[in-house]
């Protein structure tokens, strides 16, 4: 098969495409012919060689892919009401660039009625990750207030959709007033420019010096003592990423007075039984919202596998507004 590779860890040029051993499938894996993949930021981290592979995973990049199963275990594919010829999404702990690739059956979806490969590649990744921080760590209610950090990253644009659709004000920041009319469009009823704007006092003013109840944090470093000022009584931020840094300076005398909590993680690692857990909350919850139209994917650009690269340099100056998606 045709794979994309990291050559040597570096810049988006390292990305090479190659030829590959087909991947043979497990006890209790389909095999998967991708027909789009999707693009993430610790794709772009991996191949810096900042994200080590977890133990047993491929070495090539890609953390969701959408296609057709082709092979696998019949048993456990019928236990799941799947079968050879069925169009799947997937979410992989690696190996999505790839023409083949194999994915636990608990970890696919089938591909929402209507949807194009495109769109249904660009969900997994962001969805498993919205769903299990923000809904089962953070546990956001309908009428609390949620604050999303970059509302038009991958993660944010679902964050935003997510939260809506379940019933909660969104408040999104970004780093343009054209990003920010971008959030508004997606459902966020308020849009903060962090480069103009101090969002501590945004959100203070939004919600009358009450506080936001849940923070989605991709940036950590600094932003947490801030997050934790814009915090309503019982709050809650996830952290989700660290690209602001490890190092962060907090006022603990404001966590235990105001209740807080600080939490985080990180998915890739965790088991199958655990992300099949979350896929099986989407297909209740979220695969219905997705086929009637309330929530949509975004697509903000599609390259041709063999320039993987080029993806991986539009993420990095982030410039973009929701997904990229690499096509087989």
């Amino acid at each position: 098969m045709k794979a994309i590779e990291i050559s040597t860890y570096g810049a988006p040029e390292v990305l090479r495409l190659a030829n590959r051993p087909d991947p043979v499938p497990g006890a209790g894996e389909v095999l998967i012919r991708v027909v789009a993949s999707g693009v993430n930021r610790p794709d772009v981290l991996q191949r810096k060689g900042f994200y080590p592979v977890p133990p047993g995973a491929s070495d090539l990049p890609g953390l969701e892919v959408a296609g057709v199963i082709v092979g696998g275990d019949a048993a456990a594919m019928a236990a799941a009401g799947l079968k050879a010829g069925d169009r799947v999404c997937a979410l992989v702990a690696g190996g999505g660039y790839a023409e083949l690739c194999v994915a636990p059956v608990g970890q696919c979806l089938p591909v929402p009625q209507g949807f194009s490969d495109i769109e249904a590649a660009s969900l997994p990744e962001t969805f498993f990750t919205v769903w299990s921080n923000v809904f089962d760590r953070a546990r956001l209610q309908p009428g609390e207030v949620f604050l999303v950090q970059g509302g038009t990253s991958g993660i944010g644009v679902t964050a935003i959709q997510l939260a809506k659709a379940w019933g909660a004000t969104v408040i999104a920041t970004a780093g343009s007033d054209d990003k920010c009319r971008a959030c508004a469009d997606l459902g966020a009823d308020h849009a903060i420019n962090y480069r103009t704007h101090d969002f501590v006092a945004e959100a203070k003013r939004i919600t009358e010096g009450r506080g936001v109840d849940v923070v989605l944090d991709m940036v950590a470093g600094d932003y947490v003592a801030r997050e934790i000022q814009c915090l309503a009584e019982d709050g809650r931020i996830v952290i989700i990423a660290v690209q602001g840094g490890v190092d962060a300076k907090i006022d603990a005398g404001l966590v235990l007075r105001r209740r807080l909590v600080i939490t985080g993680s990180t998915l890739r690692p965790r088991p199958v039984a655990f992300k099949a857990a979350i896929a099986a909350s989407l297909r209740q919850t979220v695969w219905p919202w997705l086929e009637a139209g309330r929530i949509k994917p975004v697509i903000h650009q599609t390259f041709a596998a063999a320039d993987a690269g080029q993806s991986h340099a539009l993420m990095e100056s982030n410039q973009h507004i929701g997904k990229l998606v690499l096509t087989w």
